[in-house]
């Protein structure tokens, strides 16, 4: 009996985002072919990449500080934007450090 393990990076993102990462893989990294299968231009592919690359980012940080896992749950939800979740984070970073 196999036991499934997920990716940490893999627990906070959407189906939607999941099935990108799996298209990207089967087309070899190709964001023209990734382009044509979903019927849009290769900027808008290109700033899907983008987002999932920030998305995963921003998750990979495995600090258990509860402040730092709301800012990225907000960031990941949309509920805020990444770059600003990163400034919210670093200077909060900062706060911590100078105590």
């Amino acid at each position: 009996m196999a036991i499934e393990i997920v990716p940490d990076w893999m627990t906070n993102l959407e189906d939607e985002d999941i099935e990108f990462v799996k298209k990207f893989l089967l087309a070899s990294g190709s964001l023209k072919e990734i382009a044509n299968q979903y019927g849009v231009t290769y900027p808008t592919v290109r700033l899907r990449l983008d987002r999932l690359i920030q998305k995963i980012r921003l998750n990979e940080d495995t600090q258990s500080d509860p402040y730092i896992s709301l800012i990225k749950r907000l960031a990941i939800q949309e509920k805020l934007d990444f770059d600003t979740a990163k400034l919210l984070i670093q200077e909060y970073r900062k706060g911590r450090e100078m105590q």
